[in-house]
């Protein structure tokens, strides 16, 4: 089966499996065994080139898309096409509204839409009437590299943005510890620096890994995306409190899981992953059985394989 991925990367071809850099969207194209083309390449490519096309639409920058015929040419590349949700079912409403029926009006041309949480699937089916299947968030583990250093702090999920929910994490993840530690993204204010947190600059996935490792904590109770936070946690034994729209902490973290808005149940949860020695170990043996069992790349195959191969001929 040849698929190809189409997104705004700088890069073509197929990643190896010890790119430094190996995140969700790098990891899909790896195993899969798929090539990544930026999408103005689609005028450039001959007629079925592809059995499926995954194009990921970029946050921003719709412009150009707008001008260039790209369902007339994805279509011609690809015998099926689909599109891949990126962030949040609703961030695209943020956008001009021209953006908006642009987007729309390139959803239902497409054979698939791809997401990543229920209330995403949920979302799209009705708002599409097309069929939409989950893409799960994957993990290359191969290369990933643990310290040894295992501190008190707490791994903030996001930034003090609503997307992130970076208040939220912070008045929880102080409960357990004043060590509170958080990544950096692009949406980030620049007062936040002055906060008792200490940010982890932009560093490549691999180091990533490393960095979350050294934490024994993690809060992350924004809106739900890919969940690549969730589950990078759940591969290194590190119980995350999170809500329960995001697929991968419902499926890898269902003890420390809470209701959208429930910051009463994520508090009583960090007091008892704080004061209860037996309540953590048995959280973090859990969740790393859990990624094995739901999230390897090992079930990744068994259920995208399959459902490839029944898109394309079914």
């Amino acid at each position: 089966m040849k698929i190809g991925f189409f997104t705004e990367g700088g890069y073509s071809g197929t990643p190896p499996r010890n790119h430094p850099n190996m995140r969700t969207d790098l990891a899909w194209v790896c195993s899969l065994n798929a090539t990544h083309h930026h999408w103005y390449e689609l005028g450039k490519l001959p007629d079925n080139t592809y059995d499926l096309g995954i194009l990921i639409i970029p946050k921003q920058n719709k412009d150009k898309l707008r001008e260039f015929p790209l369902v007339e040419h994805y279509r011609r590349v690809c015998k099926k096409v689909s599109v891949m949700q990126e962030s949040t079912y609703y961030y695209w409403q943020d956008g001009e509204i021209e953006d908006q029926i642009w987007y729309y009006n390139t959803l239902v041309e497409m054979d698939v839409v791809f997401c990543h949480n229920d209330i995403d699937k949920k979302y799209y089916e009705g708002l599409l009437d097309i069929r939409c299947e989950y893409l799960p968030t994957l993990m290359i583990t191969d290369e990933i590299k643990v310290s040894e250093e295992k501190t008190d702090s707490v791994m903030l999920g996001g930034n003090f943005v609503s997307i992130y929910r970076g208040f939220d994490d912070y008045v929880v993840g102080k409960i357990i510890s004043d060590d509170l530690r958080a990544p950096v993204t692009g949406r980030m204010k620049p007062e936040e620096r002055g906060m008792d947190i200490k940010h982890l600059d932009w560093v490549d996935w691999l180091r990533w890994m490393y960095e979350l490792s050294k934490n024994k904590y993690a809060v992350h109770l924004g809106e739900p995306g890919a969940g690549t936070f969730n589950l990078n946690c759940s591969y290194l034994g590190i119980p995350c409190i999170g809500i329960e729209t995001f697929r991968t902490q419902k499926l890898c973290h269902p003890r420390t899981t809470v209701a959208v808005g429930d910051i009463g149940a994520a508090k009583s949860i960090a007091k008892r992953l704080r004061d209860d020695k037996e309540f953590y170990d048995s959280c973090s043996e859990e969740t790393k059985k859990l990624f094995d069992i739901r999230y390897s790349e090992k079930v990744f195959h068994r259920k995208m394989d399959n459902l490839i191969e029944e898109i394309v001929n079914g």
